[in-house]
């Protein structure tokens, strides 16, 4: 076994290899950019050394930095993680040549099953079932074009040399062609170096199900049976499970056999994934082999008992595959939801920011266990638009796929995040679907669910508002003392006291009464509504509030964290984020500037769709940002004219900054 390795990767990854590593008794080393000096990978690695600026160009994808750093360390191996290197075949072939063990498969594997047209060409000689489609060298637009109408509206774009969604498009007519095909080669271009695609028949209603593959360097290969992943955005996974419901024994042989018959076809070592697209009557086809582990491995660990990366340091080392196929057995069900920072309800915008606030669930491990966080971050830690935009995978295993899906119902309420836009809420909506509830999948689950997803009221004004109210109360009962005259609770010795609280919530102002009867009793008024208002405080955070009238009573508890003037509130019922406005000091503000297209993100600035002059309509594109390794679209907010370009293409520019501006028809 290795002494020393390298890890030449960031984030949840980065800590994961770092604590099965030391497990094992092996010593780790980590890479860093500027932007992750102080980050969670950093502090779990026994040395640590900087490779460069934030930009992954400038840092984790300087493979030269990386062997240097290898070798001053004394390390003997690099595991490259997923995503950045992990599927480079220069780099895979560098460490070769330098001297050091990659944690991973031959250059051979990955450049063979790299290129998606040279691995079909591949599958189809090892007779793997393959989606109809082009595959070839000639990359002529025209061509492309022509054979996507031979094939079939709809077709996918997807850029050969692609992964993770990036490059990759869905075209229902000849019409969408052209526009979708130069997007998918910019954004290829862009985040592998190559624009080569590839065009298959878009299958209706398709399943993503892959199949979990370990070779090694002895001629053994084994399948770990199966992962269901057709719960995607912008072809990019956000719930996972294991197994595949409803999969039978006989399909799930099938399956793996084919699987493994792929990974043998390229003498394939080490962990992989095979992908495959299944119809809805359980006939499947090759899409593509990831070389490298995935980021949704843990629901695999969780049904199998077994740890993926030691099984992969010692295939690396030379040892034998821990188990062969009659060994490995599966129990229960797992499901991994991918927490991001994002917001969903504006087409899942990537979002930066501080975690101010980052609580688990009570019972949470960061190991194994029914209820698993693995988490590169942590409270008080940046979310930089440099990389991609997750913050954490949280895993649930249980008994049965039910008892799964109420420990993750459960385990994403305890789930609180501050600071920046998650999609928390959203996952926890769209595990809770009928589609999903009843094992109902493909990978158009979102969008046939999207009255549920989408659009749903928060937590009910009521709830949130008393919340807050608690949370003052809270806040000024620790600033009094023991005798009467430093009491802030407003006592009369005779009838009532009223106070005032002004919040927003939606862009929405509310005016909130509390009123306290000279007796102790308290009341609310919400929205003109009177109730009856009680509440217990265990602290600043957690409160139990008892709220309504007569027999109509409810009893909530509920957390608040408060930054600044803003207030978060949690409960079973889900969340709200409040201003707690102070009037005095807004006074005189004015109001936000309108009609301004402006950056909604930090990044690049890919392209500018319009020029000085053109006469635009409401909804026409733009402009492209790229951020968080996805292309984003600018489009016009209403009919007006283009009067200036203030940005370049290739700028960096900053969040909210004006991009272009537009002037009314009539001005122009």
């Amino acid at each position: 076994m290795f002494k020393k390795i390298l890890i030449a990767n960031r984030g949840e990854i980065a800590c994961r290899v770092a604590a099965t590593a030391r497990r094992m008794g092996v010593k780790t080393v980590a890479v860093y950019s500027e932007a992750d000096a102080a980050a969670r990978h950093v502090q779990a690695c026994d040395e640590a050394v900087l490779i460069g600026g934030p930009a992954p160009k400038d840092s984790y994808l300087q493979w030269q930095r990386i062997l240097d750093a290898a070798k001053a360390t004394g390390a003997q191996a690099v595991h490259p993680g997923y995503g950045f290197l992990s599927e480079n075949e220069e780099f895979a072939q560098a460490c070769a040549d330098a001297g050091l063990v990659f944690i991973g498969p031959p250059p051979a594997a990955i450049q063979a099953m790299g290129l998606k047209a040279e691995s079909k060409r591949l599958m189809e000689q090892a007779g793997v079932p393959l989606v109809p489609g082009y595959h070839g060298a000639d990359q002529d637009p025209a061509l492309l074009k022509r054979e996507a109408q031979r094939i079939g509206f709809p077709v996918l774009i997807k850029a050969s040399a692609g992964g993770g969604g990036k490059g990759m498009r869905a075209v229902y007519s000849a019409e969408e062609f052209d526009a979708a095909l130069a997007s998918c080669k910019r954004e290829a271009i862009n985040s592998f170096g190559d624009d080569a695609v590839l065009i298959e028949r878009y299958v209706q209603r398709p399943r993503h199900i892959e199949i979990q593959v370990f070779g090694d360097a002895h001629g053994a290969c084994v399948y770990l049976f199966e992962r269901d992943c057709s719960v995607q955005r912008r072809h990019q996974k956000v719930l996972e499970e294991a197994p595949a419901p409803g999969m039978t024994e006989a399909r799930r042989r099938e399956m793996g056999e084919a699987a493994v018959a792929a990974a043998k076809a390229v003498g394939y070592q080490g962990a992989g994934t095979v992908e495959f697209i299944a119809e809805q009557d359980g006939r499947f086809y090759f899409m593509e082999m990831n070389t490298r582990l995935q980021v949704e491995h843990p629901v695999t660990e969780a049904i199998t008992g077994l740890d993926l990366v030691e099984w992969q340091l010692r295939v690396a080392a030379g040892e034998p595959l821990p188990l062969r196929q009659h060994e490995l057995r599966m129990q229960g069900h797992a499901i991994e939801a991918r927490i991001c920072a994002e917001n969903p309800e504006a087409g899942f915008l990537p979002a930066t920011g501080r975690l101010d606030v980052a609580r688990w669930p009570a019972h949470v491990s960061f190991t194994r266990g029914d209820v698993r966080l693995d988490a590169g971050v942590g409270e008080g830690d940046e979310i930089s638009p440099y990389y991609d935009s997750m913050v954490a995978k949280l895993i649930v295993w249980g008994e049965t796929r039910e008892q799964a899906l109420a420990r993750l119902d459960a385990a994403l309420r305890d789930t609180h995040i501050v600071g920046l836009q998650t999609n928390v809420a959203f996952l926890r909506r769209c595990a809770a679907t009928r589609s999903f509830a009843q094992a109902d999948l493909d990978t158009a689950l979102i969008e046939r669910e999207k009255a549920a997803l989408f659009g749903q009221p928060g937590l009910p004004l009521a709830v949130a508002a008393a919340a807050v109210v608690a949370h003052t109360l809270a806040e000024e009962a620790t600033g009094e003392g023991a005798d009467p005259w430093s009491r802030r609770d407003g006592w009369r010795m005779f009838g009532a006291s009223t106070r005032r609280f002004d919040l927003a919530l939606d862009g929405a102002h509310h005016e909130v009464l509390l009123a306290r009867h000279h007796q102790g009793g308290m009341a609310l008024t919400v929205a003109g509504e009177a109730m009856l208002f009680a509440l217990k405080s265990d602290g600043l955070e957690s409160h139990e509030l008892l709220l309504g009238s007569g027999l109509a009573q409810s009893r909530v508890r509920v957390r608040t964290y408060k930054r600044g003037e803003q207030v978060a509130v949690f409960a079973d019922a889900g969340s709200a984020l409040l201003t707690e406005v102070d009037v005095i000091a807004h006074a005189g503000e004015g109001g936000a500037e309108g009609g301004r297209l402006t950056a909604p993100m930090p990044g690049k600035l890919v392209a500018f769709l319009a020029q000085p002059g053109d006469a635009v309509s409401q909804g026409q594109p733009l402009a492209v940002m790229e951020a968080m390794k996805m292309e984003h679209t600018i489009s016009a907010p209403r009919d007006g004219v283009v009067a200036e370009l203030l940005f370049a293409v290739g700028d960096q520019v900053g969040d909210g900054a004006e991009l272009l501006k537009l002037q009314p028809a009539a001005q122009a």
